[in-house]
């Protein structure tokens, strides 16, 4: 179904076309009986004839209207003039050109994904067998300095029996010995305990080793790093060696959403650059954060790069594999020519809009856009503030603009 405006449209548009080739035969026949004639007796057949037919039309309205197919005028040089009853038909509505900041939003699709500076690696230092195990799944939340595993590893029971070692030795001096033999028992002491800590034993652990005067057969292994374990690679009674990956742990108090924005957007985007995130399964609660990294590179098969949004994440909700919409709104000018973006027509490179000459007279001026905006276009060139365009029926005026050259060339082309 038709709608009303279309209809309407077509009831302007029908009669122009028809009136434009009536005009065309007209004149052909009039170029075809004129041959031989006078131009006086031209003149006397037809009162027009011979004069400018967009000078007459442009100051003659009272013939026009005469007509019962008239409801436009043409004027030279691509303009339209309608009567009052035309424009409300077309629905012809005018904006004035405004000066107002511009802002640039960037909206792309993301997904979260791991913080890397927060994530960590379990291993172990030296080799030895896995006694048992206090985190045993995928998943599980760890807190620094909570026990992992107990381990049992021949090369901590000789670093043990050197300690205990050193501490006998250091008691079994007397108070006749020399201050060079303190001085190197406090240094076998302090190189042995050294040794422990370095092998991750706690401190606490090294002072009941101590204390005992027994090595300990197995030694508990505390998490260094606080998270969840995302991958978990030892069992109980597995042998491991020194270096091996036993647990992988994310922390995610603060996550990373990588977006894809398009080249021609990455102009605007910058480190530090505020952004908007909306995690969809949190609709209608925006997270906020800052761009904190431009990837180098631009993919080829979607001409976009990647770009980083760091994001807090208070209580684990955001959870790495989420969906997510980053928006960016970046400004661009303080003080910019707007106007609706429907006033804008494309033709391939080029971009015009219908400015109003005068009530009813609109004429086609090429411009040279900006950004979009929140509805609006920004005009680099073509524009002036307070300029009024056309904000609807712009493809009709084309239309009409088109038609009104056409039978000016055929009325040239007759003369």
């Amino acid at each position: 179904m038709m709608s009303t405006r279309a209809r309407r449209a077509l009831y302007v548009v029908l009669p122009l076309a028809a009136l434009a080739v009536a005009f065309a035969f007209t004149y052909r026949g009039r170029a075809a009986d004129g041959q031989g004639e006078s131009h006086d007796a031209a003149h006397a057949a037809d009162p027009h004839a011979g004069h400018d037919m967009s000078q007459m039309q442009a100051g003659d309205t009272d013939d026009v209207q005469t007509d019962p197919h008239a409801g436009h005028d043409m004027t030279p040089g691509g303009a339209v003039r309608l009567t009052p009853e035309m424009t409300r038909t077309l629905g012809v509505t005018v904006v004035a050109a405004e000066i107002a900041p511009v802002t640039r939003g960037i909206r792309a699709a993301g997904t979260v994904t791991y913080d890397e500076t927060r994530l960590a690696t379990v291993t172990s230092k030296y080799s030895g067998f896995i006694e048992t195990l206090y985190v045993d799944f995928t998943g599980q939340a760890v807190q620094r300095g909570r026990p992992m595993f107990e381990i049992y590893a021949p090369e901590l029971i000789a670093a043990q029996e050197e300690l205990l070692g050193a501490l006998r030795m250091r008691a079994r001096m007397g108070d006749d010995a020399g201050d060079d033999v303190r001085v190197r028992a406090e240094t076998l002491v302090d190189a042995a305990r050294r040794r422990l800590l370095l092998w991750d034993v706690s401190r606490q652990q090294v002072d009941r080793i101590a204390a005992s005067g027994a090595p300990q057969r197995t030694v508990v292994f505390h998490s260094p790093a606080s998270g969840f374990v995302t991958e978990k690679f030892v069992e109980n009674g597995q042998a491991v060696q020194a270096g091996m990956p036993l647990y992988r742990v994310a922390n995610l108090e603060s996550v990373w959403v990588e977006a894809d924005i398009y080249e021609q957007d990455l102009r605007f985007v910058h480190v530090g650059a505020p952004a908007t995130v909306e995690i969809n399964a949190f609709p209608g609660e925006p997270g906020h954060g800052r761009v904190s990294y431009v990837y180098p590179e631009v993919r080829a098969e979607t001409r976009t790069t990647r770009v980083r949004v760091e994001l807090a994440n208070p209580g684990a909700r955001f959870r790495p594999g989420m969906y997510a919409t980053v928006g960016i709104d970046v400004p661009v000018s303080e003080r910019a020519v707007l106007v609706p973006r429907a006033a804008v027509m494309y033709s391939g490179t080029h971009a015009m809009v219908f400015v109003q000459e005068s009530p009813g007279v609109y004429r086609a001026r090429e411009v040279v856009t900006g950004s979009d905006a929140a509805g609006s276009t920004q005009i680099l060139s073509g524009l002036e503030p307070g300029d009024l365009v056309v904000n609807d029926a712009n493809f009709l005026l084309d239309s009409e603009s088109r038609l009104t050259e056409s039978m000016g060339a055929m009325f040239g082309m007759n003369h």
